[in-house]
């Protein structure tokens, strides 16, 4: 779209690319630049894709909920720019049309989230902070006795992926597979292997558990009355770990980063752990633009013209740090913040993936009292792209301490459970953020650890 569109007003900014350094390192001045010139701004989602940026909380909302004008199937922008968009451009994952809950719209929509809302409710708070506690002692018991670790590859990354293949009902083989495959999507780093490998993990998973029910949300799925297929359920299950991984890893380390810095918000200053989470989402929400939509017909966004089909990214970081909303910010208003969306897409797991984070940040934080930053805060980098706010790492250190979390949890279950002694696993390597597979994956030495 010619960011010189008629009709636009003389003074709109150029074209902001999204998907360089300069933008991880400072996404705010940049969104209090376009919001100076209005509600919405043209930016470069990645080379050669263009979109529209709101980030005015008022017109996100008008977006967000207005299902008559603006559509979340994106093929029809798809198909106006087949041929001219690069078919390996990182951002075609996250905006490509799959049958899932996040790209459908009417009927559809309601059909698919109607299963995932009601299936994701059987999850109980208090079943999550029991799942999350074991595999947050088990991956501090990695590194304790080293006295350092990177709390983001080492922690965060790793305790959503190990949750995940518990509340999904994977067996060993498959949760691994799929540990190494949603890995590979979201490290930027054989992405298509890593989607096929998913994919592949997952159906084997739906026959598994159309044979063999538990007590998952994969087997909740199955038998809800919507009756979906292996496809459906497929898609659903591809697009909830998605959904949930890569803003959960996020979540919890930027508040790990908070909790930990030298500023008035560190931990010295006695701000709880649900202050600092509280903080990340009105702030640097994890997943920072995306809730792409596609007006139905050309669209005046308060003075930028935007065509339709053409696709209009909503800021939920730009939204929430809009000067309108100093009332609510002033208060922490949960109710306010758009870090989990609105509208009939607005997520459906932001309470379970609140306390997820809490329990994976009081569990370190208890486990080990004097962490504290190996490297100055203002030397940490931000992964590039234009959809999150995500660190690359976060480097820590900590007085040594005996791994004996597990051996704690194990005394913690049932006698029948902890009767044998677990033997130590042999963990994975991480270096750099990807993970080297030595003998056994995590999952699998997990299982073997708790006998699960």
């Amino acid at each position: 779209m010619d960011t010189q569109h008629a009709g636009a007003a003389p003074t709109a900014p150029a074209r902001c690319p999204m998907h360089g350094a300069d933008f991880a390192a400072e996404p705010h001045r940049l969104y209090d630049q376009m919001r100076a010139h209005g509600p919405a701004a043209p930016v470069e989602l990645a080379p050669g894709v263009d979109a529209t940026l709101v980030v005015q909380h008022e017109m996100a909302l008008r977006v967000l909920q207005n299902t008559t004008l603006f559509s979340r199937d994106s093929r029809r922008w798809s198909a106006l720019n087949e041929g001219r968009i690069s078919l390996d451009s990182p951002v075609l994952p996250m905006m490509a049309y799959q049958p899932n809950v996040l790209f459908t719209d009417g009927a559809v929509h309601l059909r698919l989230r109607k299963a995932v809302t009601e299936s994701l409710a059987k999850l109980s708070i208090s079943r999550i902070r029991r799942d999350v506690e074991p595999i947050a002692d088990y991956l501090i018991d990695q590194f304790s006795e080293r006295g350092r670790a990177d709390l983001l590859n080492d922690y965060a990354k790793l305790v959503p992926l190990l949750l995940f293949n518990k509340i999904f009902g994977c067996p060993a083989d498959i949760g691994d597979r799929l540990t190494a495959g949603m890995s590979a999507m979201f490290d930027g780093e054989n992405a298509q292997k890593g989607l096929e490998e998913v994919a592949g993990s997952l159906l084997e998973l739906i026959t598994l558990k159309r044979r063999e029910p538990g007590d998952d949300v994969t087997s909740w799925l199955i038998q809800h009355p919507a009756g979906l297929s292996d496809d459906e359920l497929r898609y659903q299950l591809i697009v909830l770990m998605g959904a949930g991984l890569e803003p959960e890893r996020n979540l919890i380390a930027s508040s790990l980063l908070l909790l930990l810095s030298d500023g008035p918000s560190g931990r010295g200053s006695g701000m709880l752990v649900e202050e600092a989470i509280d903080h990340v989402l009105w702030n640097n929400p994890p997943i920072s633009n995306y809730a792409t939509h596609y007006p139905l017909q050309d669209v005046d966004l308060g003075g930028v013209l935007v065509d339709a089909n053409s696709p209009i990214v909503v800021s939920f970081a730009a939204a929430n740090s809009d000067p309108a909303l100093k009332e609510a910010r002033q208060a922490a208003s949960k109710g306010a913040h758009l870090a989990f969306g609105a509208g009939p897409h607005a997520c459906p797991a932001k309470d379970p993936a609140q306390v997820i984070a809490l329990t994976a940040i009081e569990r370190i934080l208890n486990a080990l009292p004097d962490l504290t930053l190996a490297v100055p805060q203002d030397s940490l980098m931000w992964r590039p792209g234009p959809f999150h706010r995500a660190l690359v790492a976060l480097p820590a250190r900590f007085s040594p301490t005996p791994a004996t979390r597990m051996a704690a949890a194990m005394r913690s279950l049932t006698p029948t459970k902890a009767a044998e002694p677990a033997p130590r696993p042999v963990p994975q390597q991480v270096s750099g953020g990807h993970q080297e597979q030595r003998r056994k994956g995590f999952w699998s030495s997990f299982l073997d650890v708790f006998r699960l």
